[in-house]
């Protein structure tokens, strides 16, 4: 026994004589466990035509969307008033020959989204307002005068167009109300005049409204940032497709805080083919003024839900006059779809084509009736 015990013991001593020569002499003989814990890292190859791509990349996105986004630059003449004292040879140092004050103007900037291979560019109506020259630049260096087709000051929309030979390269619309919140979104504009910028940033929230910024508010709200100089610019999708139109950014300053709101591409889309068809923006219009019913308010109607909103007045000679809606009655719902926000209603009606007859719900003095109003044109309205 003790003789095979010896031969264990010499068996082990030179297996482990050997095993310190190899790591020490030889250790690539070694298997990788085996190396002290030395590890051989290995690259992966890179694909094909992507040899500087690493990680996470938007670059597909943004070099997609970037050729669609153009820079707005527009000056406006300023009228100054005549002088009281031109005539007089002490202040004649301040005029021209003439007696005229020099001319001035101011210009400004802003950003836009090529919609449609032939020029037309969708921005936003204040880019563009009462401006006496235009001009777009191209993101291959291109440059063109513009000209108003048309907009609507109701959701701060316009649509203007560039005469250039060649197809122009046309953003890509996403599907109508597809954006979620949490979903990774770029804002491609030109920021203080800087020149074409990309921000990443994620959508915040969706249908903000009650902000006073338009009439018709349904924003996306994002924390990409946005500054002066990219309104009319484009919000896409991580697949470079158009999910909204840069708007507005709450900042005391002017600088970016976070807080970024954004037209979304289902109310720009329906301005935008009205514009182009027709140099405008027709919605319907019954005359009505309402608000939201308050619990205090409900309990002063003797109402049991607050669902419904309160009509405040009715404009004289309104369709909303004609069909007998009173102040004070309880609106229920029109065309039997319930209606419960300010918002909700006046996107129904305005969606409305004029001349359409439909029947509105009301409750007065705790009964229900049914009306039928023949919708009216929405008369224009001024910024």
């Amino acid at each position: 026994m003790r003789k095979h015990w010896l031969l264990f013991s010499q068996a082990v001593t030179i297996a482990l004589a050997l095993l310190f020569i190899v790591t020490t002499l030889k250790p690539e003989l070694l298997p990788t466990a085996a190396r002290n814990g030395v590890v051989t890292l290995y690259e992966s190859a890179p694909a094909p035509g992507d040899a500087k791509s690493t990680g996470l990349s938007l670059n597909s996105a943004a070099q997609k969307a970037m050729p669609s986004v153009v820079n707005i630059f527009t000056r406006t003449e300023v009228k100054v008033p005549e002088s009281p004292f031109k005539d007089d040879p002490r202040f004649k140092f301040f005029f021209d020959e003439q007696g005229d004050a020099e001319p001035q103007s101011s210009s400004s900037l802003g950003s836009g989204v090529i919609v449609s291979q032939d020029g037309y560019i969708l921005t936003n109506q204040h880019v563009v307002e009462a401006a006496d020259q235009i001009e777009v630049a191209l993101s291959d260096g291109r440059k063109a005068s513009a000209h108003v087709i048309g907009s609507d000051p109701e959701t701060d929309l316009a649509v203007i167009k560039v005469d250039l030979p060649g197809k122009l390269a046309a953003i890509t619309f996403a599907h109508a109300d597809q954006a979620r919140i949490g979903d990774i979104v770029l804002a491609i504009g030109n920021p203080f005049g800087v020149g074409e910028t990309v921000t990443m940033g994620i959508v915040s929230a969706l249908k903000r409204d009650h902000l006073g910024l338009n009439t018709f508010e349904n924003f996306i709200q994002t924390d990409a940032a946005i500054n002066p100089g990219n309104s009319g610019g484009a919000l896409v999708d991580t697949n470079g497709n158009l999910i909204g139109i840069n708007s507005a950014i709450y900042s005391p300053n002017g600088g970016s805080l976070g807080i970024g709101f954004a037209i979304p591409v289902s109310t720009a889309k329906k301005t935008m083919e009205q514009i182009i068809q027709h140099g405008s923006v027709t919605r319907g219009w019954i005359g009505a003024g309402v608000q939201e019913l308050t619990p205090e308010l409900a309990a002063s109607f003797k109402l049991s839900e607050t669902k419904g909103l309160l009509i405040t007045e009715v404009v004289k000679n309104s369709p909303a006059e004609k069909s007998g809606i009173r102040a004070g009655d309880i609106l229920v719902s029109i065309d039997a779809k319930p209606i419960s926000d300010w918002s909700t209603m006046l996107e129904t009606i305005a969606n409305t084509a004029p001349g359409k007859i439909i029947a509105v719900d009301v409750t007065r003095d705790g009964t229900r009736q049914s009306l039928q109003i023949k919708v009216g044109k929405r008369p224009q309205a001024n910024r």
